[in-house]
């Protein structure tokens, strides 16, 4: 009996070679990428994400006319290369234990449609979950991380949202080193973007496992306040902006996509959102209906010189220099030696903010041009301070400084 066990052991081990290694094999052929899990995302990823303005509501005709409008607007040429579809793309798996695509939704199949992403010159995304199940009760990939991870290879996917609905007791750590080295294994260099709301801190450990990870709760599409499991804009900010040191090239804080163009916010709040998570050096991820976006929100998402600041590649994240009550600076160094700066009005009446330059490590005594990113003019050359007047409530003004 002991033989007989030991030979059915020998079996299953077997068969699940069969399953994985020669399908690894063939992909990892003599021209394919290596194993990689650092060198990617080094600049915070810019793209597109469906959850926000669509929630489940995928499909593949969404997602290849949000493709042809990302071309069409000119948001990939102004970087946005990820389209990531979310939640609710899964169908069940195979016989082997593969993932399908829900084929009533995708009824080309998730490759064909990696493909057409990929033929307009754009990078493909992709949810999945650490738990058993996913935040929208389909299967997650707890138990099969290495399956999933090489069938996502199969695809062509470059970029993996890895949520954290559903685990019960895991440790999170492990849970996203486990998918760490499936994806690894896979062959294909795949940006892993891990979504655990900050809960275990992953700024602590997360380096060397995901090049990027939520700090906090999901965004809502809200000034400020708490709603369900949902943070109001400002929450967000204020969560975020203190972990600015564990954040630099190939790794970033996330504090979760954009809600620019959804209709919770005034336009003036909108720029203050992009402002801010430019300055914090946040991953962009658009989450509008791309296709049917005001002039307004495409000016705010097209701004060439905000994103400038955003992906500048010395990586170092701005933050927060000095707040008086409700009125901040903020600063950001950049890799030609510059300065981002932010005046901020967090207050509900116009207000006159000021910055010095030894609040951001210049002398008092140095002549700097001032340069304003949203009205894109010059403003004139000014010596030891900045005053901007009536920055307007929920507002920001955001400028560059140069020597």
């Amino acid at each position: 009996m002991k033989c007989l066990s030991i030979y059915r052991s020998m079996a299953t081990a077997f068969l699940l070679l069969a399953i994985f290694y020669k399908p690894l094999l063939s992909l990892r052929g003599q021209d394919a990428p290596p194993s990689v899990s650092h060198g990617l995302a080094m600049t915070p990823p810019m793209g597109w994400n469906s959850w926000n303005h669509f929630a489940c509501n995928v499909d593949e005709k969404l997602i290849r006319e949000t493709a042809d409008s990302m071309v069409a607007s000119g948001m990939r040429d102004a970087g946005y290369q990820y389209l990531v579809i979310d939640d609710c793309w899964h169908g069940s798996r195979d016989e082997n234990g593969f993932i399908q695509a829900d084929a009533k939704r995708f009824p080309s199949g998730i490759k064909a449609l990696a493909d057409y992403v990929h033929g307009k010159g754009l990078k493909f995304g992709i949810y999945s979950d650490a738990g058993m199940k996913t935040c929208g009760g389909r299967p997650g990939s707890r138990g099969h991380e290495f399956q999933d991870a090489l069938q996502y290879a199969r695809w062509g996917v470059d970029y993996l949202k890895y949520d954290w609905c559903n685990t019960s007791a895991q440790n999170a750590e492990a849970s996203y080193r486990v998918m760490r080295e499936a994806l690894d294994a896979s062959g294909r260099p795949i940006v892993f973007s891990m979504c655990e709301w900050g809960t275990a801190k992953p700024w602590l450990w997360a380096a060397n496992v995901g090049n990027l990870w939520r700090t906090t709760g999901d965004i809502d599409d809200k000034w400020e306040g708490k709603f369900d499991y949902k943070l109001g804009m400002m929450n967000i900010v204020d969560l975020n902006e203190p972990l600015y040191p564990f954040a630099g090239p190939g790794h970033w804080n996330d504090p979760d996509m954009l809600e620019i163009g959804n209709g919770g916010l005034s336009p003036e709040e909108y720029r203050t959102h992009f402002s801010l998570w430019a300055m914090m050096a946040a991953p962009l991820m658009a989450g509008n209906d791309v296709a049917h976006m005001s002039a307004e929100t495409k000016s705010i998402l097209l701004n060439r010189a905000v994103i400038s600041i955003d992906q500048d590649r010395l990586g170092r994240p701005g933050h927060r220099v000095r707040k008086d009550g409700t009125l901040e600076v903020w600063s950001r160094e950049l890799s030609d030696g510059n300065r981002a700066v932010i005046l901020f009005n967090r207050g509900n009446a116009p207000a006159s903010i000021s910055v010095a330059w030894h609040e951001i490590g210049y002398p008092d005594k140095l002549s700097l041009r001032v340069h304003d990113l949203w009205k894109q003019e010059d403003i004139g050359s000014f010596q030891g301070t900045f005053t901007a007047d009536s920055v307007p409530p929920h507002g920001v003004r955001m400028i560059t400084l140069t020597p």
